[in-house]
């Protein structure tokens, strides 16, 4: 990767990791389901308008919208509204790794090998370790809603792989749209509409960023800088920064908010994040080495896919063209004109790869 898109990643990673101490000064202003509803109403608002339609079927957004909106934030924010310390959050949200492992193998039939299973087993014993820090100074039941945020996050990624997203950024601006009204009738159902319109009435700069932060920086700009780096880079060059998540949450939340670090929760997060990099990239090419042509689909023009063999077959053709036109045998005209005819057949128009 480029230095500066290794800086890319990195940002946003601390800025996800300093999600979570927002996410406490939120929580000071709104009830939780609400301000987990603001957080998608501005991130959808007025985004939606500018980013076209969606580019997937409609089943895949509802689908991701309500896994990841009213699943994972939804039980998140309860959870940190419950006592759960921001810094821990951020660690114990990390296991999401795991029950993606879990549900695309219950889902899609992918079987994990032995070292996937063991960083399955090292995580789930980072969750154990933490659960004791956490039932020792905590509230557990915090604790059981944030990982049961993971477990939606989980099931968000294999919904999301399933509809192969071809632009990152429309579909999470839609993605947005789905959770807010399901999330209001929740926050008017268990908080109250009392409480959700004293927190409105109230609404001061600090809640006023808080929401915008949320909303715009970790989601508009985080997936839509994230989803530009996985364009560009093999997931297995681009994921592994994900890992230094936890490290940015737990150290803002020591640094601002004063949350003690004990040994515990430091045992907790090298097993927990040692974990989900086995369970993450065990099977996987080495990190950092581009993917071979033939085992990625291309996009034409049009928009539709081109089987892995075509794209092979294409290649294999090109680099034949290029050995025949550098021994002088034919024309340079001849030449031209067939790489044009196979640079179109394989990415439409535009004639390049960056019109993928």
């Amino acid at each position: 990767m480029r230095p500066a898109h290794i800086a890319l990643a990195a940002l946003v990673a601390a800025l996800w990791g300093v999600n979570f101490v927002v996410i406490e000064v939120g929580l000071d202003h709104f009830p939780p389901l609400l301000f987990s509803a603001l957080r998608f109403l501005v991130a959808a608002l007025p985004a939606v308008f500018f980013v076209g339609r969606p580019k997937v079927a409609w089943k895949w957004v509802i689908g991701v919208g309500l896994a990841l909106g009213v699943g994972k934030f939804g039980l998140l924010f309860t959870g940190m509204d419950a006592g759960m310390p921001a810094g821990l959050s951020s660690l114990v949200l990390q296991v999401q790794a795991v029950f993606t492992v879990l549900f695309a193998a219950l889902a899609l039939g992918e079987r994990p090998g032995r070292l996937r299973v063991l960083g399955m087993t090292v995580a789930l014993g980072g969750i154990v370790v933490a659960a004791v820090d956490e039932g020792a100074s905590g509230p557990l039941f915090g604790f059981v809603l944030v990982v049961a945020a993971a477990a939606c996050w989980g099931v968000s990624n294999v919904l999301t792989r399933k509809a192969s997203a071809p632009d990152a950024l429309n579909f999470m601006v839609w993605v947005s749209v789905v959770p807010v009204l399901p999330l209001l009738a929740l926050s008017l159902l268990f908080e109250g509409p009392e409480a959700d319109l004293a927190a409105l009435r109230a609404l001061d700069w600090g809640g006023a960023g808080a929401i915008l932060y949320v909303a715009w920086v970790t989601t508009i700009f985080g997936f839509g800088a994230w989803g530009y780096l996985l364009r560009r880079y093999p997931a297995s060059s681009v994921a592994p920064f994900s890992l230094l998540v936890p490290v940015f949450g737990m150290s803002s939340a020591a640094l601002l908010l004063g949350e003690p670090v004990g040994p515990l929760r430091w045992c907790a997060a090298a097993l927990l994040v040692s974990g989900v990099a086995l369970a993450s990239f065990a099977g996987r090419g080495r990190p950092g080495s581009p993917l071979p042509l033939d085992s990625v689909p291309t996009q034409s023009g049009s928009g539709h896919s081109v089987p892995p063999s075509s794209a092979g077959l294409l290649s294999r053709t090109m680099a034949s063209i290029g050995a025949t036109c550098s021994s002088g045998s034919r024309s340079t005209r001849a030449c031209s004109s067939s790489r044009k005819v196979l640079m179109h057949q394989r990415y439409g128009n535009s004639g390049s790869r960056e019109s993928l």
